[in-house]
C-alpha cells in the first residue's frame, strides 16, 4: 500500500520510496564514482542505485579475483617478492579480468554523467513521488537521518549503515559478503591470536587473498551510507517544502498599505 500512484503524466521522478529501498536521483561526481569502480568493480554502479548491475559486476570481481589469485599476487608485490607474485598469478583468469575491469570504470563514469542530466530534468519537472510504503514485509517512509550514525554503523559492520537508511537490498549484500570474507580469511581467528600476543600465529592463519577484500567493502559501505544519508535528508526537506507550499501557502497574499503611503 502506497500513498501515491504514478500516472503517465510524469516522465521522471527524483525518488521512489519502496518497501525494501529508498531510491533517488542526485548529482554525483563522475570521477569519484569511476574511482570506486576502480577500487572494486560494481561499487560505482551501486552508488548510482543500479543495484542489479552493480551486484553482477561485484560478484564477477570476487570470482575472477579469487581464481586468478590477484590479491595474493598484490601482497607479494607489495613485499617486493616479484618472483612469488609471478608464480601465483593465473594468466588465463587475469586476462579475462582486464576487459570487464576497464568496462566497469568506463560505464560507471558514463552512467554518472547521464544520471546527472536526468536529475536536472527530474528536478525541473518536480513530479510527485511516493513517500510512504507499507506491506507485509516492511514499512518505509521518509525521515531525517544522522549521517554520522550511518557511517559509524557501517564501520562496525558493513551493511548496518544501509539498514539504518533503509537500503535493505544493499545491506543484505554487504552483510552477506562480509560474512563470506570473515569465514574464508580467518580474520577473527587471527584477531584472537593477536589478543593473546601471538603475532606469528595470527600472521600464519590469516588468508591474504580474502583479507584484501575488507578495506574496499568497509570504506565503501561507510561512504555509501554517509552520502545517501545526506541525500535522504535533502529529499526529506524537498518534500516538506513542496507540501508546505501546496497546502499551506496562500495563493494571494494581501499586504496592507502602510499609513501615509502613496
Amino acid at each position: 500500500m502506497k500513498n501515491f500512484s504514478p500516472t503517465n503524466n510524469e516522465r521522471r521522478y527524483t525518488a521512489y520510496v519502496g518497501s525494501l529501498n529508498t531510491t533517488q536521483l542526485h548529482k554525483q561526481n563522475p570521477y569519484i564514482v569511476a574511482w570506486w569502480s576502480a577500487a572494486m568493480p560494481g561499487f560505482g554502479h551501486i552508488l548510482l542505485s543500479k543495484h542489479l548491475r552493480g551486484i553482477i559486476l561485484f560478484a564477477w570481481e570476487i570470482i575472477i579475483n579469487v581464481m586468478s589469485k590477484l590479491n595474493l599476487a598484490m601482497v607479494y608485490s607489495f613485499n617486493g617478492e616479484m618472483d612469488m607474485a609471478k608464480q601465483v598469478i593465473e594468466p588465463k583468469w587475469i586476462l579475462m579480468y582486464i576487459p570487464v575491469y576497464i568496462f566497469t570504470i568506463w560505464d560507471s563514469y558514463r552512467s554518472t554523467v547521464d544520471m546527472n542530466k536526468q536529475f536536472l530534468l527530474a528536478e525541473t519537472e518536480n513530479a510527485p513521488f511516493p513517500t510512504f510504503s507499507i506491506n507485509a514485509l516492511e514499512i518505509n517512509h521518509l525521515e531525517q537521518k544522522i549521517p554520522f550514525m550511518a557511517t559509524l554503523w557501517s564501520l562496525l559492520t558493513p551493511g548496518l549503515g544501509q539498514l539504518y537508511i533503509h537500503r535493505v537490498m544493499l545491506a543484505f549484500i554487504c552483510i552477506l559478503w562480509f560474512i563470506i570474507f570473515v569465514i574464508f580469511s580467518d580474520v577473527l581467528i587471527a584477531i584472537h591470536h593477536l589478543f593473546l600476543g601471538q603475532i606469528n600465529e595470527a600472521t600464519d592463519v590469516l588468508d591474504p587473498q580474502w583479507f584484501m577484500f575488507f578495506p574496499s567493502l568497509i570504506f565503501f559501505s561507510m561512504y555509501d551510507a554517509y552520502v545517501h544519508a545526506v541525500e535522504n535528508n535533502k529529499l526529506y526537506k524537498h518534500v516538506q517544502r513542496n507540501v508546505l507550499k501546496e497546502d499551506y501557502q496562500a495563493t494571494h497574499v494581501h499586504f496592507p498599505r502602510p499609513e501615509g503611503g502613496g
